[in-house]
């Protein structure tokens, strides 16, 4: 069963399915341990584990390694975010062909013009694509995909760009008769009113996808209350945790002097050899190395 049927059938058994920021096999892994849907094979933490900002400077081949080792890694469905296709129709052609055989069960495509600027970020330069161009794009991915099950998920960005949501419930019906199989909304409100409102007025049938980043109270009951939200993405709650853990024990050994103290808070040697798979390649040494 390809990666495309598995998130499908699980959206399907599930009603709504939860997919986690990863930027890394291991926050792969992790993810995975945690009983997660699937993985958000997020830019904005590749970007961030690069130390660079999210402005479309993480190339495809980068960030296509990346899927691909996480994919070697978990058996998770892995959503790509590609950004804006990384270029034109032609671009988006190329790398939905990528993705798909480095593994990824779908990819998200949204409609800002190339290069991209980040979505939260203050006073970020936001601008769209034309509606048609866009369009365009959706038409290019879904006559790339090789597998009908792999899902192209068109996310507006009219929210995000103070369109409001007029323009974003036109887009979103634009790119599903472009033949987008979901439609991904996002806002940079503090609360969640200008996305439920969104949710509610949308008439279309292609499911929903949510970000809720800057609305945390958003929560899964209150999303399936909506009714059309099929997928909710943690978008970048992997680095964030992992910035905050490094921070914390950083200044702890520097302040202690030493390593004394902060041990006994962090995992153990151990549990990182028992995620790197250690007690495999023993058991093959074993049975191999002669």
């Amino acid at each position: 069963m390809s990666q495309g049927r598995v998130l499908r059938e699980r959206m399907s058994e599930r009603g709504l399915v939860h997919v986690m920021a990863a930027h890394s096999p291991l926050s792969a892994l992790l993810a995975e341990e945690a009983g997660f849907d699937g993985l958000w094979a997020s830019g904005f933490e590749l970007s961030a584990l690069f130390g660079l900002p999210d402005q479309s400077l993480v190339s495809m081949t980068q960030h296509l390694e990346m899927v691909r080792a996480m994919a070697e890694r978990s058996s998770l469905p892995i959503v790509a975010d590609i950004d804006t296709g990384f270029g034109n129709a032609i671009n988006v052609i190329h790398a939905v062909g990528q993705y798909e055989r480095a593994g990824a069960a779908a990819v998200v495509i949204e409609d800002k013009t190339f290069p991209k600027v980040t979505s939260l970020v203050a006073g970020g330069r936001q601008e769209l694509l034309r509606l048609e161009e866009f369009q365009g794009k959706i038409e290019a991915a879904l006559a790339a995909r090789r597998d009908q099950d792999f899902l192209v998920i068109a996310r507006t960005e009219a929210l995000i760009a103070g369109l409001g949501e007029a323009e974003a419930l036109k887009r979103a019906a634009a790119y599903e008769e472009a033949g987008a199989d979901m439609i991904l909304v996002h806002s940079k409100q503090k609360t969640p009113t200008e996305i439920e409102s969104f949710v509610r007025a949308w008439s279309g049938k292609a499911p929903i996808v949510l970000v809720p980043t800057a609305y945390p109270e958003l929560d899964a009951q209150r999303i399936q209350a909506l009714g059309r939200v099929k997928m909710v993405i943690y978008g970048n709650h992997a680095i964030r945790a992992a910035v905050t853990a490094m921070q914390s024990v950083f200044a702890r050994i520097r302040a202690d002097g030493g390593i004394q103290n902060v041990h006994r808070d962090i995992v153990s040697v151990e549990e990182i050899f028992r995620l790197q798979g250690m007690a495999k390649v023993k058991a093959d040494e074993m049975r191999f190395l002669r």
